[in-house]
């Protein structure tokens, strides 16, 4: 697809820990996504879209540069800063090619205000600083669970005062307000469904009488005694998903879908005034996540992880209607990457991306190509992911453990072939894909040609890291959800 609208505005819609299988028109009839279908109607979903670092700052990182985590060496929560001041960055680049770059959320950049290219900045901590002025209302997340807990809680605030209406509040002012003789570029970063899972009664209510999906388990997790517990070290680490029932499960999960549909109903406010702005049909908008949410599948919580709950994130693209009409309701089910929002975005804004040192490509070639690429990821160093053909091979330094999925007939990897004699070949010729990568991007963890390994957990008695996010509202990083 070569046609390319001259400078067109463009809007960057991300949530924070939204697995894939979380959008009504994608198939779960358990959720309300009326506006994030409608994306799919007027435009195109990429069915497999990865995060190759599933956490929050490697992800926004990519975006932010076009790089991939492993290559950057941004694989967990550190410090970027040099990275994002060492690279051209998305909104440094638009705003460069006269955009006016606008951020409106959730960034988790460090230190909190470097802008990192966007002309103006609007982030959580100023919502927080809004309502800690205002002494007559309810103060936000006042009941006490914390960012990494699951546990279902409601919202200590109204609807209308909520996080979610404010960035939403924010981009619309912006939108409103900026010089309308120049195009526009903003990243609307909403901060929830990430945990706490507190959303706001009305939305609770809503799912009041639907019976959530039961957490998937396979051959290898149906017994979490015997199950491969080095992939539980996350879960133990930030969660007390292990200590749950089914049904207990299922409020947790009443509460992320009720968070998902607060910010949907939220993003038909912004619909209705860009069209009633007449800016609608013919502004680019994509909606994606940096990493899922594991939600009780195999006993575990949390991202980090390589699982399909964890790395695999929805990505719809609205393109210009005027242009790219023909493309509507299009499903992709090439492999796709966050790194190809970046390069994405700067070829919509006519941008010659060949000047940069960039990892993904123009999503719209994928419409064109019959073969996937290769995928690498990893995370915090310690877990692996070579998928290639939608055969996925995932290791984790806790023991060595491994983990082999054919998601072609197993989408939701309830079989582990990691032993299965049929599919030896294959799991060597994945392990030593992995091996290249890591002794290109990360030798330190080899000694003597394997991989260096750390004890597994047999409890969560054996993490000694085990933190679950307490932060109250008065938290001076740009963190709070």
């Amino acid at each position: 697809m070569e046609i390319i609208m001259e400078k067109p505005n463009i809007i960057l819609i991300t949530t924070d820990q939204q697995r894939f299988d979380t959008i009504q028109a994608l198939g779960n009839n358990k959720i309300f996504t009326p506006h994030l279908n409608w994306i799919l109607t007027e435009g195109i979903a990429f069915t497999r879209c990865y995060a190759d670092c599933p956490i929050c700052v490697p992800s926004r990182t990519t975006i932010m540069t076009g790089k991939k985590g492993y290559k950057t060496g941004i694989t967990d929560n550190m410090d970027h800063s040099s990275v994002m001041k060492n690279n051209p960055t998305l909104p440094q680049i638009l705003t460069q090619n006269g955009y006016q770059t606008k951020a409106v959320g959730k960034m988790h950049f460090e230190p909190p205000r470097a802008n990192y290219g966007f002309e103006d900045m609007e982030l959580p901590l100023d919502y927080i600083r809004l309502h800690n002025k205002n002494q007559d209302k309810a103060l936000p997340k006042a009941h006490g669970c914390g960012e990494c807990e699951l546990e279902p809680v409601i919202s200590t605030v109204h609807e209308n005062d909520s996080i979610t209406k404010w960035i939403v509040d924010q981009t619309i002012d912006f939108i409103e307000t900026r010089d309308d003789t120049s195009p526009f570029f903003v990243w609307t970063s909403f901060t929830k469904p990430h945990p706490p899972f507190d959303p706001c009664m009305d939305y609770w209510m809503l799912y009041n009488t639907e019976d959530m999906p039961e957490p998937i388990y396979g051959n290898w997790s149906e017994n979490i005694d015997t199950m491969k517990k080095g992939f539980l070290y996350q879960t133990y680490r930030f969660t007390n998903m292990y200590r749950y029932d089914i049904n207990q499960i299922k409020a947790i999960r009443r509460a992320y879908y009720a968070n998902i549909t607060q910010i949907d109903y939220a993003l038909g406010l912004l619909y209705s005034r860009l069209q009633e702005l007449n800016l609608l049909d013919d502004s680019w908008i994509i909606f994606t996540s940096d990493h899922g949410e594991m939600l009780g599948d195999h006993h575990m919580g949390q991202k980090i992880l390589f699982n399909e709950g964890s790395a695999h994130i929805p990505l719809l693209v609205k393109p210009p209607k005027s242009v790219y009409g023909q493309l509507s309701g299009t499903k992709v089910d090439r492999l796709a990457e966050l790194s190809d929002i970046t390069v994405t975005i700067l070829n919509a804004a006519g941008i010659d991306t060949s000047q940069y040192e960039m990892d993904g490509q123009n999503l719209l070639e994928l419409l064109d190509q019959n073969d996937d690429r290769l995928f690498y990821g990893t995370s915090e160093n310690i877990n692996f992911c070579v998928m290639e053909n939608n055969i996925k091979y995932i290791i984790t330094r806790y023991g060595g453990q491994e983990l082999l999925f054919d998601l072609n007939n197993d989408p939701m990897e309830k079989d582990d072939l990691s032993d299965d004699q049929n599919y030896v070949d294959i799991k060597e010729h994945l392990r030593k894909k992995m091996m290249d990568y890591i002794m290109q991007y990360s030798p330190e963890l080899v000694k003597d040609g394997r991989l260096e390994l750390l004890p597994v957990p047999q409890s969560e008695r054996d993490v000694k890291d085990k933190w679950f996010g307490f932060h109250s509202n008065q938290y001076k990083y740009d963190v709070l959800h």
